[in-house]
């Protein structure tokens, strides 16, 4: 694991501990979040990647340790500081029934709005350009609920950016979507890290998806960081083993040169399989 010292980071944590009760979700832990970089938290179901990213937005309050927001412990700041500086976007949120997209995107200027500070020229503006940036203008005044599932999803990601902070965390963005709408949904947050050099961090289920999109790995796994960096350095075959107690192959995908994860299964035909000569040569 790389020494977050050693790195510009927009999040990072110290000798973190988080706890349900008295089961130890993790213990000591150190991580940092790279600036300007899409990070993804990969591991098996219930092994902490969602605590751990609910942790990082103070959703969560640790057992011990810290977690330090762009320099600043983030247990120091206010609810509305925190909210300019970091936006969540959770698994499955749910709209009110009848809440047109455009009204649901307005919730992301609530950081900014106060007694003395009502609804202003600039909330209008970083609204109609979330919308934008989402491809979501034309749809401003439909309702979120007769939305299919990848416009949906825009539209909470708009909400997100109308919040417009330099930070986005993500549970599982893609769940539940087909995989065209997986890959529009992945395709906008690279846009979005790409042209507002915006920091993204998200929990992803599907392997050869992080590693195409994403700059930084992390696997977790036991209540620790079993792995971290770039895909090529860190997903290989031992760590699928490790992690996620298959075997498989890890080839180089042929699309993007990023590691890719042919899994074996118990019901594997030989007519079917490719050559091992094949595979061996192509193994990263």
């Amino acid at each position: 694991m790389k020494n977050c010292d050693d790195c510009q980071n927009a999040i990072r944590s110290n000798n973190l501990c988080l706890r349900y009760g008295d089961t130890t979700i993790f213990d000591s832990l150190n991580l940092c979040i790279p600036q300007g970089k899409i990070t993804v938290f990969i591991g098996g179901n219930g092994c902490g990647k969602s605590t751990l990213l609910r942790s990082l937005a103070r959703l969560l309050k640790p057992h011990g340790g810290q977690v330090v927001l762009d320099g600043s412990d983030i247990a120091g700041l206010s609810t509305k500081d925190v909210a300019k500086r970091l936006a969540i976007l959770p698994q499955g949120p749910t709209a009110p029934e009848g809440l047109t997209v455009l009204q649901l995107v307005k919730q992301g200027r609530y950081p900014y709005q106060n007694w003395l500070q009502q609804w202003s020229k600039d909330d209008e503006r970083m609204v109609r350009r979330a919308l934008e940036l989402t491809h979501m203008a034309s749809l401003a005044d439909r309702t979120v609920d007769s939305l299919s599932g990848g416009q949906r999803q825009r539209a909470w990601i708009a909400m997100t950016l109308a919040q417009e902070t330099p930070t986005i965390l993500l549970d599982e963005p893609t769940t539940y979507l087909d995989l065209a709408h997986q890959i529009e949904v992945l395709d906008l947050l690279h846009e979005l890290n790409v042209q507002e050099q915006r920091t993204i961090v998200m929990v992803l289920h599907d392997i050869n998806l992080a590693c195409r999109y994403a700059h930084n790995i992390v696997a977790v796994k036991e209540r620790k960081v079993w792995a971290e960096g770039f895909p090529q350095e860190v997903v290989n075959e031992q760590l699928i083993r490790d992690v996620f107690d298959l075997d498989c192959r890890v080839i180089e995908d042929p699309l993007f040169g990023t590691p890719m994860v042919v899994p074996f299964g118990k019901g594997k035909r030989p007519e079917l399989q490719a050559a091992p000569e094949l595979l061996k040569a192509a193994k990263v």
